[in-house]
């Protein structure tokens, strides 16, 4: 429609370059999928391949997909006369084996340099992600333990697979995980560590705070922005403990997940968990009133009028303020509908966060249960940052940004 913006798109791996090392496992052809999902979060991907992958997928739909030469042959002559080994292992920001069969995973902690992938994996200076696939008789078998044990000894990373139905049709751990988990290990290999070793928590999500059994008032947050901020966090190395209210979220499983439903529930987390927390970020919408009474059973419709008597919940972020203790960062969050700047200011002088995130939750795109959003950073000395529309994924690294530079000593 003419006039309306662009969403904008999240592409945090743009400028970076992804050597794909793809061996011969059935999940192979899972790598032709993430390799474009990849490249949709802006990298440019260079695949190799071993000649036993070759007979699960066709190295043409590895090239069609990744617009570049798939090599498979440590003699292969596509770089100006250069050993691809040697080449394309050093020009790549991540080296992924995916999938890593248990061959691969043996002979690359044994030190062999028999093929095109174990001699590129030899010659890359940088940790290399492994992404291990198989029937789970071999991944449990002890020789692939200690050669999985080897290669994390060795700086690499190995990334457990997933329990569940496998293409041979047993039952146990051994799947390539699926995408959600494939892309939180790249963005978080790629990411930088200036949260490493801080406890954080975040408090995400609306809450429902009860009628009756089967009616309940609440609010329109969807918790995608603190699960943004969260995944970030994550990445950056950050202990993380999100605390949502009743949301629909994946949550990788490097994330500590605490669900609750009431506001009285978060409350009671939160404070429990604030005392070791290095950091704390608000970024629930928590219900400021809740019914007076809830009833035991279900009300019945009437033709009359009815009256609900609600009664404030607890300030859950004034709590906090009042007993931080010294050196800790709290972060608040402010949605409103008209006047951001001035209201914000108020409920900046009422709460002394460290840092309050601003935003009109009426602007189109930047509200309640969408990808993106505007927002407004203001610290306590009332300095103020505006950012533009945002993936809320890029608005969570753009926070981190200026809490890591203005808050933590790296």
């Amino acid at each position: 429609m003419e006039g309306c913006e662009p969403r904008p798109l999240y592409r945090p791996l743009a400028d970076r370059e992804i050597l794909l090392g793809v061996s011969g496992g059935i999940a192979a052809y899972k790598a032709a999928d993430y390799l474009r999902k990849a490249r949709a979060l802006g990298a440019a991907v260079q695949v190799m391949m071993t000649r036993g992958a070759t007979r699960f997928v066709s190295p043409m739909t590895f090239e069609a997909l990744s617009g570049r030469p798939v090599y498979c042959d440590i003699f292969d002559s596509g770089l100006e006369g250069a050993m691809p080994h040697i080449e394309l292992s050093r020009k790549a920001d991540l080296f992924m084996v995916l999938p890593a069969t248990a061959n691969v995973l043996a002979k690359a902690a044994a030190g062999m340099a028999d093929d095109l992938l174990l001699a590129s994996l030899l010659c890359h200076t940088r940790p290399v992600l492994f992404f291990p696939s198989m029937n789970p008789s071999m991944f449990t078998n002890p020789a692939t333990s200690a050669n999985i044990l080897k290669l994390r000894e060795l700086g690499h990373e190995v990334v457990e697979p997933e329990a569940g139905e496998t293409a041979c049709g047993e039952s146990g751990k051994g799947r390539l995980p699926d995408w959600p988990l494939v892309r939180e290990a790249v963005l978080g290999h790629l990411s930088l560590k200036n949260l490493k070793g801080l406890k954080i928590l975040v408090a995400s999500g609306p809450t429902r705070e009860p009628i009756d059994p089967v009616r309940f008032v609440s609010n329109r947050s969807s918790g995608k922005m603190g699960r943004a901020l969260a995944l970030v966090a994550a990445r950056r190395g950050g202990e993380v403990t999100l605390v949502t209210g009743p949301v629909s979220m994946d949550i990788p499983p490097t994330i500590d997940v605490i669900d609750v439903e009431t506001a009285k529930e978060m409350a009671g987390t939160v404070k429990e968990l604030a005392g070791s927390a290095d950091i704390i970020v608000m970024a629930a919408a928590v219900s400021d009133y809740m019914p007076e009474q809830a009833l035991s059973q279900k009300l019945k419709k009437t033709s009359g009028k009815i009256a609900l008597q609600l009664v404030p919940t607890e300030d859950i972020l004034a709590s906090l303020l009042k007993e931080r203790r010294p050196g800790q960062i709290i972060i608040g969050f402010c949605a409103e509908t008209e006047n951001l700047y001035e209201n914000s200011l108020k409920k900046l002088k009422k709460k002394p966060v460290d840092l309050l995130v601003a935003n009109n939750v009426a602007m189109p795109g930047a509200g309640f249960d969408v990808e993106t959003n505007k927002v407004m950073l203001i610290n306590k000395d009332q300095e103020r940052v505006d950012l533009p529309m945002l993936h809320k994924e890029e608005v969570a690294e753009r926070i981190w940004d200026y809490v890591a530079s203005r808050f933590i000593d790296t």
